[in-house]
């Protein structure tokens, strides 16, 4: 009998260690944005945001504690909503999107506050460098769509750099535009 119990203690103590497939959630491009807020004199909050992006969420845990975020997108498709500054945007002193077509984002790690709330620390790379920054995460509840039966869930990811720290618009004085952007990104992804 010590020994059948101690044969079956070893094995469930050997199947608790097989790691869980982590599961994949894949953006929904159309319901989702994500882009940025720079304050211009001092007085209006300028939004721009990426049309050609890809994200996804790789988690082995249903709430999303050990999550992987990552994120790319085509520094060309940055819009604002006005051509000219659409076209400043892409130039070397900005974007700079010749020499540096991309931009990413990959977490390296994401703290659960409580069922809602996460901090997301990752690594941005912006007109070629690349600095740890970090997320305010706010998950939405995780829902069966109507239409299309998968299982989505949303995230709204916010914080603060400096543009200045990634070589942008090092020469544009604060005053014109701050050195401070707000990233912005309302997304939903639905699971693979």
């Amino acid at each position: 009998m010590k020994k059948l119990t101690l044969i079956a203690g070893l094995a469930f103590g050997l199947f608790s260690f097989v790691p869980t497939e982590a599961t994949t959630w894949g953006i929904d491009g159309v319901h989702s944005r994500v882009g940025f807020s720079i304050n211009h004199l001092g007085i209006n909050d300028v939004l721009g945001y990426f049309t050609k992006y890809e994200s996804i969420i790789t988690s082995s845990k249903e709430d999303f504690s050990d999550a992987v975020f990552e994120f790319s997108a085509e520094a060309a498709s940055v819009s604002t909503g006005f051509d000219g500054l659409d076209g400043h945007l892409k130039q070397p002193d900005m974007f700079d999107v010749v020499a540096h077509p991309r931009l990413t984002f990959k977490s390296t790690s994401v703290a659960k506050k409580d069922d809602k709330n996460y901090e997301v620390k990752g690594d941005l790379t912006l007109h070629g460098v690349t600095k740890s920054i970090t997320l305010k995460a706010v998950k939405s509840a995780a829902i069966v769509h109507p239409m299309t039966k998968k299982t989505v869930v949303g995230f709204k990811l916010s914080g603060v750099i400096n543009r200045k720290d990634f070589k942008v618009g090092v020469e544009l004085p604060g005053v014109v535009a701050s050195e401070e952007v707000t990233i912005i990104a309302n997304t939903e992804f639905a699971k693979n």
